[in-house]
C-alpha cells in the first residue's frame, strides 16, 4: 500500500447503506448502528464493498466508524467491540477475495464525546480507542485511519494510542489522519489547519488530510496549506458537495463528473496522493474518479521554503 504513488479510497458508507435493501430484522431494534450490520447482515456490507471495488477503488475502509465502546454503548453493544471490529475486517477481506493490490484500512471515527468540550476524559477516550484499535490491528488491517477528527486533543489522543497499539503488536502499518474543517474554516472546536500540522508533525503520521463536512471547493485553502507545509502524504475525500435539505431529506449536489474533476485538480496542483469520497459519494463517483485520474501523477512537492 505504502509504495503506491496514488491511492484511491472507496466512497461513503452510511449514505449508501441508507439506499440499500437491509432486512428489518438485521437491526434488531438498533436502527442507526451501521456497525452492527457487520455481524447481523455481513452480506450487505460485503456487497457495498464490492460495488466500490468494481468501481475501481484500491482501498476499502472498514465499516467501523463508530465501533468503539462509547458509541456502541448507546445501542447496548459495548461488550461487542472486538467482535464487531474483527467481523468488519473479515467482511472487507471477503469482498476483496483474490483481487490483487487491494487494501483494507481500519476506520476509527471521533466518537460522540469530545475531550476539549469536557464530554469525556482523555483517559476514557484513550481506553475506548485502544480497545477498538487492538481489534482492528489483530484482525490484520493494512493501516489505521483516524478520520473525521473534530478536536485536536481527540486527534492527538487517537494518534498516540494508535502508535502504541501498533508497536505493542509488533506490526508495521501506517497511521492515517483525516480532519474535518467546518465552513467556518476551522475544526469544530476552533483549531486551524496550521495548528493541526504543528501538532501532528512530530508524531508517526503517514498521511494527513481532510474529509467530510463540505465538498472539495471549501477544502481548497486547507489542501493548499498542506501542500506547502505538511511533509508527508496528503489525503482528501470530501462529501459530494455541501449537504442541502430538500423535501425534508439531505441531498448532496455534486455529481460524479464534477467531483472527479475537482479531485483531479487537487492531485495535479497540490500533490494529493490519497483520494476518495465521503458522505453522498456513490460507486459512480468513485468510477468517475478512477477514470479522471488514469495516468495522472501527484504534483511534486518541495519544503525548501514553506508558505501558507
Amino acid at each position: 500500500m505504502t509504495e503506491h504513488p496514488l491511492l484511491i479510497l472507496d466512497g461513503a458508507c452510511g449514505t449508501n447503506l441508507q439506499a440499500m435493501r437491509i432486512p428489518p430484522e438485521a437491526w434488531s431494534g438498533r436502527e442507526g448502528c451501521n456497525e452492527w450490520l457487520n455481524v447481523t447482515a455481513p452480506e450487505v456490507i460485503i456487497e457495498l464493498h464490492r460495488r466500490f471495488l468494481d468501481a475501481g477503488a484500491m482501498v476499502l475502509e472498514t465499516n467501523t466508524f463508530g465501533a468503539n465502546r462509547i458509541v456502541l454503548a448507546e445501542y447496548g453493544l459495548e461488550d461487542r467491540v472486538e467482535e464487531i471490529n474483527r467481523q468488519a475486517v473479515a467482511n472487507a477481506r471477503a469482498a476483496i477475495g483474490n483481487r490483487p493490490e487491494r487494501y483494507v484500512v481500519g476506520s476509527v471515527g471521533p466518537g460522540t464525546k469530545l475531550p476539549s468540550l469536557g464530554h469525556i476524559s482523555v483517559d476514557a477516550l484513550e481506553q475506548a480507542y485502544r480497545e477498538q484499535m487492538e481489534a482492528l490491528v489483530q484482525a490484520g488491517v493494512d493501516a489505521l485511519l483516524i478520520e473525521t477528527c473534530q478536536d485536536l486533543l481527540q486527534v492527538k489522543t487517537a494518534t498516540v494510542t494508535a502508535a502504541d497499539v501498533i508497536a505493542r503488536a509488533g506490526a508495521e502499518i501506517p497511521i492515517m489522519v483525516s480532519v474535518t474543517m467546518e465552513t467556518t474554516g476551522t475544526m469544530l472546536v476552533g483549531t486551524d489547519i496550521g495548528a493541526v500540522c504543528a501538532t501532528l508533525e512530530p508524531l508517526p503520521v503517514w498521511s494527513l488530510g481532510l474529509n467530510c463536512a463540505t465538498g472539495p471547493d471549501a477544502m481548497e485553502s486547507h489542501i493548499r496549506y498542506l501542500y506547502h507545509n505538511w511533509p508527508r502524504r496528503i489525503s482528501c475525500y470530501p462529501n459530494a458537495g455541501l449537504p442541502q435539505i430538500e423535501g425534508g431529506r439531505t441531498v448532496y449536489p455534486l455529481g460524479p463528473a464534477e467531483f472527479a474533476q475537482a479531485m483531479r485538480r487537487f492531485v495535479e496542483q497540490y500533490g494529493v496522493s490519497i483520494v476518495g469520497g465521503c458522505c453522498g459519494t456513490t460507486p459512480a463517483h468513485i468510477a468517475a474518479l478512477v477514470a479522471a485520474l488514469k495516468g495522472v501523477q501527484p504534483a511534486a512537492r518541495s519544503f525548501d521554503s514553506r508558505e501558507g
